[in-house]
């Protein structure tokens, strides 16, 4: 019997005989999936000293089986489920007396953590205006092809075969650096940067990396809420900071060690933050001794000035921790992300990162590092750029032509608006309206430590740009009949 073969355990008590709990064991197996009709079951004998009981009753209960349509006899090769049995939906005939309720055997405080709340078919619903979701049409797989392609390639091996705990892909740390953070205005060295699975993780491990110093992190409130869970999970206390039109309001930081901040799209209010609060910022850190956590939220997707200034860009005293991502440009299912900071803060974060996941996978870094050499990634940013222009003007048109009477925040770019009711405006019963006739949105609540319900965001990066004004006007139609 070889290591893949299943494996049955008796029930301890059990008013069935024993040819028909070892019925029950395989039948239940089958209806739960667990079971595949291309892998053969356990022989008589093996099954027998399995569970210690007689080959002749193993026999017997594998004949009931086949009486049943469960089992299949094949010559010479053994015992197989029936695949007639996995396409039918039709109980057994055993009923265990022995088997587990759905109690968990312990209870779960959620920490104040925000749940993950959109359904998994989202994809069928016809106007999904939900975030961090690309149009899959738009993403170069020809190109991506060839570069894993390459990657796999003998000569290419020695690049991702081995552990890189203490080390990242050098050719993708130089990418990035040259292609990436120089278009930022940011000019690091390779021991300045460290490679993530995407900007949560990022955050984590920054978040980890500062807990023991017992100090909160202020964050912006309305604020991107997986990073308050990374945050809090990592053990720090979490403070909230007002935002603007101008972006984080400095003078209502509090004490704290870190503040985390999106700067280039407010996360979810979409505002950029104005060069007099950067500049106001960057002050505060060096004379109240904070880091910035600068996420350089969809800073590339500007569609009407040119992009403004990174803080790491501007920082002089080493007080900005810059985290990216490749997430919206490439594609979520990627999850490659970055951080750029001090070498010692590098240094502490790597420690970090090799106590939790050791490294990323380093095939995907040069699978990605090729995409940016060979210049995939500079054409495919151009394309999804024009092409979430024109989205972003067309669903821009709908809501000033249809949802009038709701706040906009004003916003020059990125993937989304946000959109605010009067006092009393509910947006998460508008959420559950709108997702019976199949739209659905980004409530509010979970975004506001307050749980502030007025307001809600409409994501337009999957939605297909003839649907967009359909999408909205259903938005209109129930906000209307809700004020």
């Amino acid at each position: 019997m070889d290591s893949t073969t299943p494996h049955f355990v008796l029930p301890e008590k059990s008013s069935l005989g024993l040819r028909d709990q070892i019925c029950e064991l395989v039948s239940s197996a089958i209806n739960s999936h667990t079971l595949s009709p291309d892998r053969r079951l356990p022989s008589c004998r093996e099954l027998a000293e399995q569970l210690g009981v007689s080959r002749n009753t193993v026999f017997s209960a594998y004949n009931q089986l086949i009486d049943l349509g469960l089992l299949v006899a094949k010559d010479r090769s053994g015992y197989f489920v029936n695949p007639i049995a996995l396409s039918t939906e039709e109980s057994s005939e055993w009923h265990s007396e022995n088997v587990c309720n759905d109690k968990a055997p312990v209870s779960f405080d959620s920490f104040g953590l925000v749940p993950v709340d959109n359904p998994l078919d989202w994809e069928s619903y016809p106007y999904p205006f939900l975030y961090n979701q690309i149009d899959p049409t738009l993403f170069p797989v020809d190109s991506w092809r060839e570069c894993t392609r390459l990657a796999l390639g003998r000569a290419n091996m020695s690049a991702w075969r081995d552990d890189a705990v203490e080390s990242d892909s050098s050719q993708l740390s130089q990418q990035l650096r040259q292609r990436l953070l120089s278009s930022r205005g940011i000019y690091a060295n390779e021991d300045e940067v460290l490679i993530t699975l995407g900007a949560q993780n990022a955050l984590f491990i920054v978040g980890a990396t500062f807990a023991h110093k017992n100090k909160p992190i202020a964050i912006e409130d309305p604020g991107f809420p997986y990073g308050r869970n990374a945050f809090q999970l990592a053990g720090n206390e979490i403070k909230g900071v007002p935002i603007d039109e101008d972006g984080i309001v400095v003078s209502a930081i509090p004490d704290c060690q870190l503040v985390f901040t999106t700067p280039s799209h407010q996360f979810p209010t979409m505002v950029t933050m104005s060069q007099q609060r950067r500049e106001e910022l960057l002050e505060a850190a060096e004379t109240r001794d904070f880091l910035i956590i600068e996420d350089d939220y969809e800073s590339e997707m500007n569609y009407f000035n040119s992009r403004s200034k990174s803080l790491r860009a501007q920082d002089k005293n080493n007080r900005v921790i810059y985290i990216g991502s490749l997430s919206k440009t490439i594609s979520p299912g990627i999850r490659l992300g970055f951080i750029v900071a001090h070498p010692d803060i590098i240094k502490q974060t790597r420690i970090v990162r090799g106590a939790m996941m050791r490294h990323p996978p380093t095939i995907v870094q040069e699978v990605v590092a090729l995409f940016f050499q060979l210049g995939h990634y500079d054409s495919h940013l151009r394309n999804i750029e024009r092409r979430y222009k024109q989205r972003w003007h067309v669903m821009s048109d709908a809501i000033t032509k249809h949802l009038t009477m709701l706040e906009r925040t004003p916003t020059k770019g990125g993937t989304s608006f946000w959109l605010t009711g009067p006092i009393g405006f509910d947006a998460t019963d508008l959420g559950d309206r709108l997702r019976n006739r199949g739209v659905l949105i980004d409530i509010g609540e979970r975004f506001c430590l307050n749980k502030d319900k007025r307001s809600f965001r409409l994501g337009f990066a999957f939605v297909p740009l003839k649907k967009l004004e359909e999408g909205v006007q259903i938005i209109a139609e129930e906000v209307k009949l809700m004020l």
